[in-house]
């Protein structure tokens, strides 16, 4: 199994690491700073470095078939990079840290829509230029009230923190739980769980800002309604405005 070392610090953009395998499917590492594709976000890019000083670019993470599996898939083009990959061998693992930022505050804003909008969430998508959460309801929603309610929250400076919990805890809490396309792990006997103080409190194992008010500048661009029962919120990042004079 890979050391997860992004789910307790989602800051590092770094670390040594140690080769464990290589093969068609990708390099596995013993320990990463490297985000997974998973739980509606995108998974990270980077470079992964050798002793030599040549560098193994790293175009998406995925996680593999077997529990604790993270797969890392190098750009086309590399082979005789990756020749020099052997198990057991120190890498310096880094990752797009501009791009990750943004996974960050996307991930981040889609749990304080979640407290604007108290309905379940059937769908989900983080990336680097947009987020976009899909709600099961029928109701319609106001683009201009959830900016501004976004806006306001942001604003508030709460802290944004995880921590863990047993299973038996959120069997006890079934309400923790908003997704309905998406369901926390089970069987390892402990669930992570993301609190926005005062705001939100889910299960999640994505990367967020520290505090609402590392977000920025993020706003509704669109609302569609997907289905009868489906209605869709994006974000974007709000444009800077333009300078005076």
């Amino acid at each position: 199994m890979t050391e997860e070392l992004f789910r307790e610090d989602a800051s590092l953009a770094s670390c040594q690491a140690r080769v464990s395998a290589v093969d068609e499917r990708g390099v596995q590492l013993g320990r990463t700073v490297f985000y997974p594709l998973g739980g509606g976000q995108a998974g990270d890019r980077g470079l992964l470095i050798l002793p030599d000083g040549s560098e193994l670019e790293i175009y998406d993470t995925r996680k593999g078939a077997r529990p604790g599996e993270i797969l890392h898939l190098p750009a086309s083009g590399q082979q005789a990079v990756l020749a020099r990959l052997t198990p057991g061998q120190l890498v310096s693992a880094q990752i797009d840290m501009p791009r990750r930022r943004r996974h960050m505050r996307f991930h981040t804003a889609t749990h304080l829509l979640c407290a604007l909008v108290p309905h379940p969430v059937d769908g989900c998508s983080i990336t680097a230029d947009y987020a976009r959460l899909d709600f099961h309801m029928t109701a319609p929603l106001d683009k201009a009230a959830l900016s501004a309610g976004l806006a306001k929250l942001i604003d508030e400076a709460h802290p944004v923190a995880h921590r863990w919990i047993d299973e038996a805890e959120l069997d006890a809490n079934p309400g923790l739980v908003r997704s309905m396309s998406v369901k926390p792990p089970r069987g390892l006997g402990r669930v992570r769980v993301l609190e926005i103080e005062g705001v939100d409190l889910q299960p999640c194992g994505g990367t967020h800002v520290a505090n609402t008010a590392d977000v920025g500048a993020v706003v509704v661009t669109r609302i569609e309604k997907k289905s009868a029962m489906t209605r869709r919120v994006i974000l974007g990042f709000a444009a800077p405005s333009a300078s005076a004079g």
